[in-house]
């Protein structure tokens, strides 16, 4: 529920309503405690968000796969909150439509991602922490698009990942959505929390019996803090502490959120793709899109972009996305498609200031920082988000129960 005016004194206040900070504050809503969660934002849900892009095409900003959803906490909320859930197959490892990846081909680079993997997971099971780049096949002419798929998935190439916090993510390969999408989820799922939107934190002063906390809306105070924002937020100090917390500031460096975007085209003609189609050509590079074509059918096509191509994307401005994948699309299908293809929405994480990035990834040799991120300080700060939870960094189910478990931190039992 927003809160029209900013209380001035609470037992706890949550940073952040994402994931996250809806997780702490479901956990503490009837535990007598006095709280609020405070947000930048005009509105809930973090980096998970939904927008309409065109009558009857919702489209998932952010986060839209119940990843791992045999053990996703959000998959019981959807069901409480009447959110149908759709179990078709995800597109991503089918063949791609059309003859741009020949099944020989397919195949190939299959056996070699398959190989890599196996490499790199061998050297984490050894505790050795080095760039998961190190474990590419020298000269394997796949290696390109085993570094794309790391953008899709990391969100940044493969010289900048931890071997040892990649095989520490716990992937039980069922994907699950829902047609109202998951940032619409999250939100609904955040609407009985006392939430002050609009207030953008900048000073966390713990130096004294009681916390000050210095906003946009005003200054508050509170008894105990859970600061669920972004990694690159608190390595950039957005938000100062006070006294500083440098051992926090440098987890959050060694933890940067890599960079996916997305963009949704409509489509005319859709009779003539199938539904949850894969659309990904046989290109020797790591700076190209993946496509998702006619989600539930609709008559529209989903493309994925990550890492420092991303980046470029977005630094050559609005638009650019939307251009890229049509070109990318028209390359594949024929020049035909260009009038058939029309921009709808596109994400841009990397310029939004209370994002500054998507999802995050340990660096090498870093994949501690976690652990590091997560520690409370002085049982009055306590931190939570994907960052810090050990197995589904990364994901909105990881964040959110990250919040819960905070919030049992600051009541002092485990949860």
């Amino acid at each position: 529920m927003p809160l029209q005016n900013l209380t001035t004194d609470v037992d706890v206040a949550i940073i952040g309503a994402g994931a996250a900070g809806l997780g702490a504050a479901h956990a503490l809503l009837n535990s007598g405690l006095s709280l609020v969660v405070l947000e930048a934002r005009d509105r809930l849900g973090g980096r998970g968000h939904t927008i309409m892009a065109a009558p009857g095409i919702e489209f998932d900003v952010g986060c839209g796969w119940l990843h791992s959803a045999d053990r996703n906490s959000f998959v019981g909320i959807a069901k409480h909150l009447g959110f149908e859930i759709d179990r078709s197959h995800p597109p991503w490892g089918d063949t791609s439509f059309g003859d741009s990846f020949p099944p020989k081909e397919r195949d190939e680079f299959a056996d070699a991602l398959e190989e890599f993997y196996k490499r790199a997971d061998d050297a984490a099971m050894r505790k050795i922490d080095r760039p998961a780049a190190d474990y590419l096949e020298p000269r394997n002419r796949w290696n390109p698009m085993i570094g794309a798929v790391s953008t899709y998935v990391n969100g940044a190439e493969l010289d900048r990942i931890s071997t040892l916090d990649t095989h520490a993510y716990e992937d039980t390969g069922v994907n699950w959505r829902m047609r109202r999408g998951y940032g619409a989820l999250i939100a609904a799922y955040g609407a009985p929390c006392p939430v002050a939107l609009d207030c953008n934190v900048s000073l966390i002063d713990h130096s004294g019996a009681r916390i000050r906390i210095e906003t946009s809306r005003g200054t508050l105070s509170a008894a105990k803090v859970i600061v669920t924002v972004p990694t690159n937020l608190i390595a950039d100090e957005a938000i100062r502490f006070h006294p500083a917390l440098p051992a926090k500031v440098e987890a959050a460096r060694q933890l940067p959120l890599g960079l996916a975007d997305k963009v949704m085209l409509a489509l005319d003609e859709p009779n003539l793709l199938p539904t949850d189609g894969n659309l990904r050509v046989a290109t020797m590079r790591t700076a190209m899109g993946s496509y998702h074509l006619r989600p539930f059918g609709l008559n529209c096509i989903e493309g994925f972009f990550g890492g420092r191509f991303a980046r470029e994307l977005e630094d050559a401005g609005d638009g650019a996305l939307a251009a890229q994948s049509i070109d990318e699309i028209v390359a594949v299908l024929g020049n035909d498609y260009r009038r058939k293809l029309k921009p709808l929405a596109e994400s841009r994480w990397a310029h939004d200031p209370f994002a500054r990035g998507s999802y995050s990834h340990a660096l090498p040799g870093h994949a501690s920082a976690r652990a590091a991120l997560a520690t409370p300080v002085d049982n009055r700060l306590f931190f939570a988000g994907e960052a810090t939870s050990p197995h589904f960094f990364s994901t909105a189910h990881g964040a959110r129960d990250s919040g819960q478990r905070a919030a049992g931190q600051t009541m002092g039992s485990k949860h």
